[in-house]
């Protein structure tokens, strides 16, 4: 990256805001909500809607953990908004267990199936467990249909189907410890206990993958995992439709629209599973074509939303979308953090001035630079710019 000023140095939390302990952003307090099994009721979703314009933007995300975001929400405001969301029964009583409560489970789960029996009882274990101190973005993934969903999706402890067998494993690994489903809880938890007797989190920081890369998965985990499979796609699904958000955000008013239609599930992938439903309204901020160029960009919040970034993202991304070549992916980021797409990318444009990018192929937002300091206007003006040299 150009620069090595402070601004252009990312600054690294450690852990994610939830409700009870939110994060200042540019935009205001951001406060962050776990819904149990990721999904809400109709009346959730639209209190919900509601609580977003009465105490914050009227803005809402939709996170790679499957949890919602209110933007913009007033200090003054908070404890009102949190009083709220508990009636509600979105929120724990207190940070911690809200914070060990880091659990996702596949989108498409039904009443008393296995991925939903083990969610229900892995989510009691972890509130239960006050003495389990995990690092703050350490969490948990429940897998267990077919075919599998959450493979691509960040998660430091699994349960998922690998053929008639359940699999407990660590991520990282190739293999995993076969488990019955009445004892799945318990073990998942006994790995947890093992990634911190191992030392996998000095001074409470750390993720299960690079303790797996230093040493292995335990000594038991020896079955082979399931061939990867694809990921369910934009449209029509057994449950409801599936309708992505334009940058993983949507605002009140259609987060209250899609929630009159039914309940709302929460996904990793920038996408609601709306409840029962298969024709849904077109909304500019809604994805709904499966060839919206939309679909192949990623962009952050930008600035002035985010306190770090230093341009602003999500009108430049949009406006470049429909020249990201077929099977790329765009990464527009606001700093070299590169919070809305971790890994590498096709074609990256990091800020390191307002309206002004480096552009890097085949990397992250902190790898060196192929172009620096490309103005926005330049690059609206002749989008080619994207793919030369490449």
């Amino acid at each position: 990256m150009t620069g090595g000023t402070d601004a252009t140095v990312p600054k690294i939390y450690g852990w994610c805001p939830g409700a009870l302990r939110p994060m200042m952003s540019g935009d205001g307090l951001v406060v962050r909500i776990r819904a149990p099994l990721g999904r809400l009721s109709s009346q959730q979703a639209r209190a919900i809607a509601a609580l977003s314009l009465k105490h914050g933007n009227g803005l809402i995300d939709l996170s790679a953990r499957a949890n919602l975001q209110l933007r913009g929400v007033r200090e003054s405001d908070l404890r009102d908004l949190i009083a709220a969301l508990q009636d509600l029964g979105l929120v724990e009583q207190e940070a911690t267990a809200e914070a060990r409560r880091n659990a996702l489970v596949t989108p498409f789960w039904q009443p008393n199936d296995t991925s939903h029996a083990i969610a229900v009882d892995l989510n009691a274990a972890l509130t239960e467990a006050t003495d389990l101190v995990l690092p703050g973005k350490f969490g948990f993934a429940v897998d267990c249909g077919i075919p599998l969903q959450l493979q691509n999706t960040a998660a430091d402890i699994r349960l998922e189907r690998s053929g008639a067998d359940l699999l407990l494993v660590a991520d990282g690994a190739q293999t995993g410890l076969p488990v019955q489903a009445a004892h799945a809880v318990e073990e998942a938890i006994a790995l947890a206990r093992w990634f911190l007797d191992q030392g996998g989190a000095p001074e409470g920081r750390g993720r299960m993958r690079p303790l797996i890369a230093r040493r292995g998965p335990p000594p038991a985990h020896v079955a082979a995992r399931a061939t990867p499979t694809p990921q369910q796609g934009l449209g029509p699904t057994a449950i409801g439709r599936l309708v992505a958000l334009e940058f993983g955000q949507i605002s009140a008013h259609d987060f209250d629209m899609l929630a009159q239609l039914g309940p709302l599930r929460l996904t990793p992938w920038r996408m609601l599973l709306v409840e029962g439903v298969q024709d849904i309204a077109a909304q500019p901020g809604l994805i709904l074509a499966a060839t919206d160029p939309r679909l192949q960009v990623r962009a952050c919040t930008g600035a002035p939303g985010c306190l770090q970034a230093l341009s602003s993202t999500r009108d430049l991304a949009r406006d470049l979308a429909p020249f990201v070549p077929e099977g790329a992916l765009l990464h527009v980021s606001g700093w070299a953090k590169g919070c809305a797409h971790p890994g590498p990318a096709a074609l990256v444009l990091t800020a390191t001035a307002p309206d002004t990018f480096d552009l890097i192929h085949h990397g992250k937002a902190a790898d060196q630079p192929l172009r620096e300091t490309l103005s926005a206007s330049a690059l609206r003006a002749a989008p080619t710019i994207l793919t030369e040299g490449s």
